[in-house]
């Protein structure tokens, strides 16, 4: 028997304006643009369409049709257990980024393959590359440490020609180092991203999936069932999200002169104060906060830079026009 329908709102009013991913999910159209979805499809018990967000499988073919319906990305997959990141909210970070970038040129959000970002940690997914070329036209280095998924990440970047010459993978060898060993000398990017890892121990983040499951379904369950997966140093690292910013930002003043802007995520806003703290002992000229939110998620990115008004005239002037 059906429950009485609920009422959905017709947009998801929290994401960006732009982000392709404000209505509910249209499982009929994702079907036909990637038919494996379609073993996953089932009617809630509200009667609409859907998938099971517990089943990892489910969540997996879901990002697949989206990148295929929303990106042109015909072949993406990942090793078992590597992260499955949610599509809007990466969405979100590119929109929210390029708003930051347009401040800075009239308003004007600069495009093509001049402008050239770096992913710090791009991950097996390789998701943030693949929004930033297909909205923006953009090129991209990702930087990671695993070489397991850097392998998956050029296998992504090999079978979609949307992607040829547009993204380049650099292994960082060092974990301890963020920009030493991946900036080149002399090589200059307009922004560079982050998703840094949120938690400080494996057992940290297990706990945190317990709860988010919890509160989900309302039973208490006894096993993580991590649904959008994640390795060490994708969900966990020593020290957690503040260490990790906090070691970013100390090591990005050594590359004052060869980013425009530097940004990241910050999940945890008691995180905030502390970030702010630090980008005043690194002499940041200037700093910015954007907030966003998916859902009941709220989070925000925090940008910085090095440049003083006349220094981002110059750039500006010199390489996006």
């Amino acid at each position: 028997m059906l429950q009485p329908k609920r009422e959905h709102p017709k947009e998801k009013v929290t994401l960006h304006p732009r982000n392709k991913h404000r209505e509910r999910y249209d499982f009929k159209l994702l079907v036909e643009s990637c038919p494996e979805l379609g073993q996953f499809v089932r009617p809630n018990p509200y009667g609409d369409l859907s998938i099971d967000f517990f089943n990892p499988d489910a969540v997996m073919m879901l990002n697949k049709a989206l990148l295929k319906h929303y990106y042109n990305i015909s072949h993406w997959g990942m090793p078992a257990g590597y992260l499955c990141p949610p599509i809007p909210g990466r969405a979100d970070y590119i929109h929210h980024i390029a708003d930051l970038l347009g401040s800075c040129n009239h308003s004007k959000i600069p495009s093509g393959d001049r402008i050239k970002c770096l992913d710090v940690g791009v991950g097996a997914n390789c998701v943030y590359p693949i929004i930033g070329v297909a909205e923006y036209g953009w090129s991209f280095v990702g930087s990671e440490i695993d070489p397991i998924a850097v392998v998956a990440a050029n296998k992504i970047i090999e079978l979609n020609t949307v992607l040829d010459g547009k993204v380049e993978l650099r292994l960082q060898v060092n974990s301890w180092n963020i920009f030493e060993g991946v900036i080149k000398k002399e090589e200059c990017f307009d922004l560079t991203i982050c998703n840094p890892p949120f938690h400080a121990s494996q057992a940290e983040a297990q706990s945190g999936t317990l709860r988010k499951l919890n509160n989900l379904t309302s039973k208490k369950s006894g096993k993580t069932i991590l649904n959008f997966g994640g390795q060490q140093g994708e969900l966990w690292c020593e020290g957690g999200e503040i260490r990790f910013v906090k070691d970013m930002i100390s090591q990005s003043k050594h590359f004052s002169e060869s980013c425009f802007w530097f940004s990241t995520l910050i999940s945890k806003e008691s995180n905030l104060n502390q970030v702010y703290h630090i980008l005043k002992t690194v002499d940041a000229a200037e700093v910015k906060t954007i907030q966003m939110g998916q859902g009941n998620k709220i989070s925000r990115v925090v940008a910085w830079t090095f440049l003083t008004k006349q220094e981002q005239e110059e750039w500006v002037k010199g390489r996006w026009r």
